[in-house]
């Protein structure tokens, strides 16, 4: 890793960290001020304890005066720094404009300079996209919305992308999954500066975890195998209604009217996963909606989707979800 001139964290000084979170137009409102709350929170609370506050904020965007975000509220920010300018903190907010952001040569040049100068630089959602553009997650692990995954793999494939992580560190770089996700990562870095306490703090006054258990995946609407090549649609249908059956290979195979070697290897093409991982997320889809919407039992839900134990279905979730079908449960019923 280049050693880029990065100012010091101000561990124990009185001088207020400064963060600046980028804003364009059509920024996702949640992604600027998840963030800035969690930061005003912290200065709330340590100002009430007679201490100075620990950060300087700001909401900056090209221009200056305002920006309309995508749910047509509009934000007061200041005009981008100069980058001679210290800053200990520079956050990258997601949203519809994001793509427009990332595609200015301006705009890239200048959070590719000033992500030089922070001591860390973060991305919240799709600001993955933006904070990608200036290739300074070239090499390294990254998280955005589970929904952008792919096209952020697609279009940056220099930046290994996590589809799980709530929140992803590799160096100075952080990135986060989607929306509220932002919230994570930003007590996160308060953790980070302050330590435990202060974060649990934090997190009690807003009423959110300090670390939610589980990963994105668990909020997915559906699976990544559910949207792949139309041609395997069919077999989905059928195995969504034999999810109880004994579901092999050969049967698999039939289905699709191809040989067991030929079906395996284009099936893996299209979905990049094997038949049998596919057959088990769709048995996880349906566990999902049962536990979710229904008060059936959770040996039955096992069985009924074929997983054949409850042990075994408890297994599936935690290796794909990182929570248990009770966990699941009680965090999504309706």
């Amino acid at each position: 890793m280049p050693k880029n001139p990065r100012s010091p964290p101000n561990t124990g000084s009185t001088i207020p960290r400064a963060i600046d979170v980028l804003a364009f137009p059509m920024v996702q409102l949640l992604d600027v001020s998840g963030p800035l709350q969690v930061f005003a929170t912290v200065n709330e609370i340590m100002q009430r304890k007679g201490q100075p506050a620990p950060y300087r904020l700001r909401v900056i965007a090209r221009g200056g005066h305002s920006v309309t975000a995508s749910a047509g509220l509009g934000l007061a920010v200041s005009d981008l720094p100069r980058q001679a300018e210290p800053i200990d903190t520079l956050l990258i907010a997601g949203g519809p404009g994001v793509h427009a952001a990332a595609s200015d040569p301006a705009m890239v040049a200048w959070v590719r300079k000033r992500a030089a100068k922070a001591r860390r630089t973060a991305s919240v959602c799709t600001g993955a996209f933006l904070l990608a553009s200036t290739g300074v997650l070239d090499g390294r692990r990254a998280a955005t919305h589970w929904s952008w995954c792919s096209e952020l793999a697609q279009r940056f494939p220099d930046v290994h992308v996590e589809s799980d992580p709530i929140f992803v560190r590799d160096g100075a770089f952080w990135t986060s999954a989607g929306v509220t996700a932002g919230i994570d990562l930003a007590l996160a870095l308060v953790e980070e500066d302050l330590g435990r306490s202060v974060a649990l703090m934090v997190a009690r006054h807003l009423v959110v975890f300090l670390k939610r258990p589980g990963g994105q995946s668990q909020f997915s609407a559906a699976l990544s195998l559910q949207t792949a090549d139309d041609k395997f649609g069919a077999l989905h249908d059928w195995i969504g209604k034999h999810l109880a059956d004994d579901i092999s290979l050969p049967m698999l195979a039939e289905q699709a009217g191809m040989s067991e070697r030929s079906f395996s290897r284009h099936y893996a093409e299209a979905t990049g996963i094997t038949p049998a991982r596919a057959v088990e997320q769709l048995r996880i889809e349906a566990a999902r909606r049962l536990l979710s919407e229904t008060k059936l039992p959770v040996k039955r839900i096992s069985q009924r989707c074929g997983f054949g134990s409850e042990e075994t279905m408890r297994r599936s979730f935690l290796r794909l979800l990182s929570a248990t079908p009770q966990d699941y449960r009680a965090r999504f019923s309706s």
